[in-house]
């Protein structure tokens, strides 16, 4: 994760949350700007109609498909996509007991896909409470964090989310020294908003084995007094994953908590806005995240294709954590759930001055000499683990935020990549121009996240004091990479965003200079991710063969003014033609 919104985070904070194509085709049902028939004679021959088929008519489908990009009937048998067409040609499969739905004039189109989202860690009641990330004054967490405490008596760890870094650095006292007044018995962990810092109590620094003699780990940073020399409570990037990984233990509780909060809330949450495949960016294997994926599966509870990204922890011994990595790798093409990539960060976050950049923050939080980010994989590393990882069959999804860490991660990926591999970079806010057209050169996807509202032009300026306002004014830039020829995903970064993905889609196509067309946001979201997920030939676009992911949809995105596809309701979910969502109204 990179930035956060707190109203997005987890089950207890889910009552909070969860260029016109030009077609050259009669548009039949009156649609102005998108929709419309089609030439049955661009389809193959039609195959003999069945009662066991669902027959989808009068509807302005966009198929993502460029040799048809517009239907107004689909065909539906055993889960595949049989025929695309006109709803007169489609009439012949009308057959007895072939079920037939009149979507009268409603948009139907390819499921949409979300390649970098936490819908595990997100999801799941691990996280005991939650902070006000509005209060800027940490005294006042004091009670809640104490009724927490209180709350959660037999919890060996207290485990919260919700805090601004900055607010603890502005305390009139160290951090540490209000987290010990707050729970001073058992060891107490807090995550910031952004996930790149942890607010520590002296019981989990001791639990931890941290302490004035301790050195920085790689990736992260333990903040320090500057007249003491003893840790402030303020554990940065790896220094706090380190430290989580222990409060995150895998327990019965902890495991139960996983698998009620995926299947009883968030699968059925990405069913109701059209996600039918994810990328689960961060499957902690060291808390047996995988292990709860495969449970979801073998119990046939899964609504959606997944795609394990397994973690890559900086501290382990690569030798043995390659060969751990290799005995994971699962690539079941018939299974809605895989396990073939692997999740790196190459840097942090540009607001912790953890993103790394190519000359010194301007503005350092970290109080290090020239500092200019930091690595949790560095370069050569990164290629070492691509040389050894790629062949088994994984792609790599790095996080690289700053312009150094794309720059090495680029590098990398050029070392040691493959025609094989299908790796992509994931945030992207801060890349030098001259990095663009590497992209295409060295077939890299280019992973971007802008549902969150921080990504709009307006709020550029607001990282101006730490990386200066040329480079600032330019975060995200979509345009640039497409214009590259670079593929461009979307994705949220869920909860660090909404993954609604129409919120994403609105941001992607009005944040200008910085946008895509519709027609490639919505690219972006369906075939060019399922490239990212290797299952283009099966999802992606509505083409005969392919399996029936498809949604409903309640507006024609192509008729509507662009700062209204947010309001989008998804009216039908399927999954190889399963329904796994239905509105009340349709």
């Amino acid at each position: 994760m990179s930035r956060s919104q707190p109203n997005d985070k987890s089950r207890s904070f889910k009552q909070q949350l969860a260029s016109f194509v030009s077609i050259g085709l009669l548009c039949l049902t009156g649609c102005a700007g998108g929709g419309g028939g089609t030439d049955s004679s661009t389809t193959p021959p039609p195959p003999t109609a069945t009662n066991t088929a669902t027959v989808y008519k009068n509807g302005n489908i966009y198929t993502v498909n460029p040799e048809q990009p517009w239907a107004e009937a689909i065909v539906i048998d055993k889960g595949k996509i049989t025929f695309v067409g006109s709803s007169a040609d489609a009439a012949q499969f009308e057959v007895n007991g072939a079920k037939i739905i009149d979507l009268a004039g409603k948009m139907v189109m390819p499921g949409m896909h979300d390649v970098h989202i936490h819908p595990l860690e997100s999801g799941s009641d691990n996280s005991s409470f939650v902070l006000n990330t509005e209060e800027n004054d940490p005294e006042k967490f004091i009670p809640a964090i104490r009724q927490a405490s209180q709350n959660n008596p037999g919890s060996d760890w207290l485990i919260g989310y919700g805090h601004s870094v900055f607010t603890l650095l502005d305390a009139k006292r160290r951090p540490l020294e209000i987290l010990d007044e707050a729970v001073s018995d058992r060891p107490v962990i807090i995550m910031e908003q952004t996930s790149h810092s942890m607010w520590v109590n002296s019981k989990a620094l001791e639990l931890a084995g941290i302490n004035k003699d301790s050195a920085d780990p790689v990736g992260g940073v333990i903040m320090k007094d500057k007249t003491t020399g003893e840790p402030n409570g303020i554990l940065i990037d790896n220094a706090g994953n380190i430290v989580m990984d222990i409060a995150m233990a895998p327990t019965e509780s902890s495991l139960k908590n996983d698998y009620d909060g995926l299947v009883n809330f968030t699968l059925p949450e990405l069913a109701k806005v059209g996600l039918t495949s994810i990328a689960d960016a961060r499957a902690y294997w060291k808390r047996d995240h995988h292990k709860t994926w495969r449970k979801v599966e073998q119990e046939k509870k899964l609504t959606a294709r997944v795609v394990l990204g397994l973690w890559a922890y900086p501290m382990e011994e690569d030798t043995s954590q390659i060969e751990m990595l290799k005995s994971l790798y699962s690539n079941d093409e018939n299974s809605l759930l895989r396990i073939n990539q692997i999740k790196f960060y190459s840097d942090g976050i540009p607001s912790n001055t953890t993103a790394a950049m190519h000359t010194p923050y301007q503005f350092d939080l970290l109080g290090l000499p020239g500092n200019r980010g930091l690595n949790y994989f560095t370069e050569q590393r990164l290629a070492d683990y691509l040389k050894q990882l790629e062949p088994t069959g994984f792609d790599f999804h790095i996080h690289a935020i700053g312009e150094r860490g794309i720059f090495e991660a680029l590098n990398a990926i050029e070392k040691s990549g493959t025609a094989n591999g299908r790796h992509r970079l994931t945030h992207l806010e801060i890349v030098d121009p001259n990095d663009y057209a590497r992209f295409a050169a060295l077939n890299v996807t280019a992973d971007c996240q802008v549902a969150g509202e921080f990504t709009n032009p307006e709020h550029w300026g607001e990282l101006a004091e730490f990386i200066g306002s040329d480079k600032a004014n330019n975060l995200v830039p979509l345009r640039g990479l497409k214009d590259a020829g670079a593929r461009v995903t979307l994705s949220s970064d869920w909860s660090v965003s909404a993954f609604n993905p129409f919120i994403g889609l609105q941001h992607a196509i009005t944040r200008t200079p910085q946008n895509l067309s519709l027609e490639e946001a919505i690219r972006a979201y369906t075939i060019d991710s399922a490239y990212v997920m290797r299952q283009e030939n099966k999802v992606g676009t509505i083409e005969v063969g392919k399996e029936a992911d498809i949604i409903v949809i309640n507006q024609n995105l192509f008729q509507i003014e662009p700062n209204k596809v947010n309001q989008t309701k998804v009216l039908q979910t399927l999954l190889a033609g399963k329904e796994v969502y239905r509105d009340a109204s349709f």
